[in-house]
């Protein structure tokens, strides 16, 4: 059981500002927020101000049946309120670290966090007007931005447009009512695959998915807006192709590179695969060595070796699973944890790197 019962008192006025790296965090509030989405709550085991960008997210390291896991998830809180702060987790169907946590860490539970991390979020991305498009638990990172904005702005501008199966699943709905009911600019609007009979004046009408006749009249000066865009992988690739086939000017489309994961981040196989050693290479780390094909990472190849490695959110995005390449050629989809010193040592992001020889690895 790696979730020690640990309570811990804080108090705020004496509170230092929590600084990027490991920290241990207590919970200290935990809540449903749909039928299959719970809202945990945390402090620091001491006095901290949680200093964060709206929108990054923190990285859990867990051990769950004796494995060590670690998984991200994005901070659902606002900087703006910066004494605790909170992770919102949807439980998923044999996800193993969901269905861990909603389970098992309870009020007074102590776990192992890193982070802050993240460039999808308000600060590293300026712009006057927004968009947030977001589907099923993708809400996180626009539902942090939202409180941001109503908290720090007067009249910030925006459009905040969500899609959900119902309005059962729909997250954080009382809260974004109220931003919606206190701010004028803050037009709010729901596009359900089912509709009921309740009645919402920010549900449309019209049962569905977004389409180009939904932002239009929804949002129809979406042209304007900086879009901001989270959810399963299938949504973001449609909201990608739509606003190109509306003529939207792409440069101001931003999207969260680890949201695109169904279910836990990185709950990814990593069998072994006895094929590869006749179309793959040879990945060497130490006196191990793993055939990998065309399709595997490298991640792949350290996990089923079963060495120790953080991955946290297998896209390119944390660095946690920074390793250096000694030998062979290798070839890489991200490099955004990476400094070009790094780059020239010959480090690589494992969860993004696939290899085009036989390589030698140095974790």
């Amino acid at each position: 059981m790696v979730i020690n019962k640990q309570a811990s008192t804080v108090e705020s006025f004496s509170a230092e500002q929590w600084q990027s790296g490991e920290h241990q965090l207590v919970c200290v509030e935990k809540w449903n927020e749909t039928h299959d989405v719970i809202s945990f709550r945390f402090r620091g085991t001491t006095p901290v101000k949680f200093h964060f960008k709206p929108g990054q997210f923190l990285t859990l390291l867990l051990e769950i049946d004796g494995e060590k896991i670690a998984r991200s998830y994005t901070i659902s809180s606002s900087p703006s309120r910066p004494y605790s702060i909170v992770l919102t987790i949807k439980r998923i169907e044999g996800g193993k670290v969901s269905n861990y946590l909603a389970d098992n860490l309870a009020v007074g539970h102590m776990v192992r966090a890193l982070g802050p991390e993240g460039v999808f979020n308000l600060l590293d991305i300026q712009a006057d007007k927004y968009l947030f498009l977001s589907a099923g638990c993708g809400i996180t990172p626009m539902y942090s931005m939202s409180r941001w904005l109503t908290d720090t702005e007067i009249g910030a501008d925006i459009s905040f447009l969500h899609s959900a199966k119902s309005s059962e699943d729909l997250i954080f709905k009382d809260s974004l009512a109220q931003m919606a009911q206190r701010n004028a600019q803050f037009n709010l609007n729901y596009i359900l695959e089912q509709l009921t009979c309740e009645a919402d004046v920010h549900i449309d009408s019209r049962a569905g998915r977004l389409t180009a006749e939904k932002l239009e009249r929804l949002v129809p000066d979406f042209r304007s807006r900086t879009v901001f865009v989270c959810g399963p992988e299938p949504y973001m690739q449609a909201v990608k192709a739509l606003l190109e086939s509306l003529e939207f000017d792409m440069t101001q489309f931003h999207q969260e590179s680890f949201g695109s994961f169904k279910g836990d981040m990185g709950e990814l196989a990593a069998a072994k695969d006895d094929s590869a050693k006749a179309s793959g290479f040879m990945l060497n780390i130490g006196e191990r060595r793993r055939a990998l094909s065309a399709e595997q990472t490298v991640l792949d190849g350290i996990e089923a070796e079963g060495l120790p490695i953080i991955a946290a959110c297998r896209s390119g995005v944390c660095g946690a699973c920074k390793c250096k390449v000694i030998e062979g050629d290798i070839e890489s989809t991200s490099q955004m944890a990476l400094t070009p010193d790094e780059v020239a040592q010959g480090y690589v992001l494992a969860c993004s790197t696939r290899l085009k020889s036989d390589v030698t690895l140095e974790l």
